[in-house]
């Protein structure tokens, strides 16, 4: 009989960080291909959440317990992960993900790496190399991903962007950065595990186009329907409102990642995420255009 495509519905995938604002988006098009989601959460309060996005089992765990990570690969057949941003040990957690999956018999393994991990100056990036080592040497069959800027970070900035009319980032407003929208990446990561023609490949995923931020703010004002600027800002004030979330340490990981953005922008190409979704990558104007959508006030029903 001749090998297909698509393997049963009904595989039981494991989604690292599953209430996350990325790994979130996998959850659902996993559910929608069939797939049986268990959800890996660190705390108990996040169970509801995780149902409620899809998952249909929730294992409370935790990246750095070895005996946690056994019990919630238990009868697993596929992996979805992706490590906590700036984690100063991101490597070594997804490094025990790895080992873990292979001690559980996992058959399948799709990592959510970042664009140009190779690019050893920017020490994020550097933490994905030894977790694609240990997939590369491993008997699973992996699929690893390559995004580049997410386009969801552009979201984060909108309730900011409607009330005051600046679209700031802390680099020039002249640099091309590669971005994706991260529901594209979440729906290769779904086809990665429930069919087998991704099978091995290492993707790099950008949607067309490097758009500097003021062809951005062109793209906000057409879809607000009235001007948006093109802003600059210095990177810690910029960076205030997350100081809750991030050590000193990884907001200096993350001030080297725009630094580079500044002296050369950030590459990337859409052929492979065109070849493996088989249709056109979502476009930032489009995402612009669904923020806009999405808050504009519903008009009033006629009586």
């Amino acid at each position: 009989m001749a090998a297909t495509a698509k393997r049963a519905t009904g595989n039981r995938i494991l989604v690292v960080g599953a209430t996350g604002r990325f790994a979130g988006l996998v959850v659902p098009e996993l559910a929608r291909r069939g797939a049986i989601v268990r959800a890996l959460v660190r705390d108990q309060s996040n169970i509801g959440l995780a149902q409620s996005l899809g998952a249909q089992e929730v294992a409370v765990g935790d990246l750095r317990d070895r005996q946690s990570l056994d019990t919630a690969l238990q009868g697993v057949d596929g992996v979805f992960h992706i490590g906590p941003a700036f984690a100063p040990d991101e490597a070594a957690m997804g490094t025990a993900m790895v080992e873990a999956s292979v001690r559980a018999g996992v058959s399948k393994f799709v990592f959510s790496s970042v664009i140009q991990p190779t690019n050893t100056r920017l020490k994020n990036h550097a933490a994905k190399i030894p977790v694609e080592d240990t997939l590369y040497s491993s008997n699973l069959e992996y699929t690893v991903l390559h995004p580049a800027n997410f386009m969801q970070n552009i979201h984060a900035a909108w309730p900011g962007v409607v009330e005051r009319g600046v679209f700031s980032e802390p680099f020039p407003r002249t640099a091309r950065v590669a971005r994706v929208d991260y529901r594209d990446v979440a729906e290769v990561a779904a086809i990665a595990l429930t069919e087998d023609r991704l099978a091995y490949a290492t993707l790099e995923l950008c949607a067309d186009g490097r758009h500097n931020r003021e062809e951005i703010a062109g793209m906000m004002t057409s879809a607000l329907g009235r001007p948006i600027e093109a802003g600059e800002i210095g990177f810690h004030e910029w960076a205030a409102p997350a100081r809750a979330r991030y050590t000193e340490h990884q907001l200096g990981l993350l001030a080297k990642v725009y630094e580079h953005y500044a002296a050369v922008g950030l590459g990337g190409n859409s052929l492979s995420l065109r070849a493996a979704l088989g249709r056109e990558p979502r476009s930032l104007r489009a995402f612009i255009e669904g923020l806009a959508t999405a808050a504009a006030p519903h008009p009033r029903l006629q009586a």
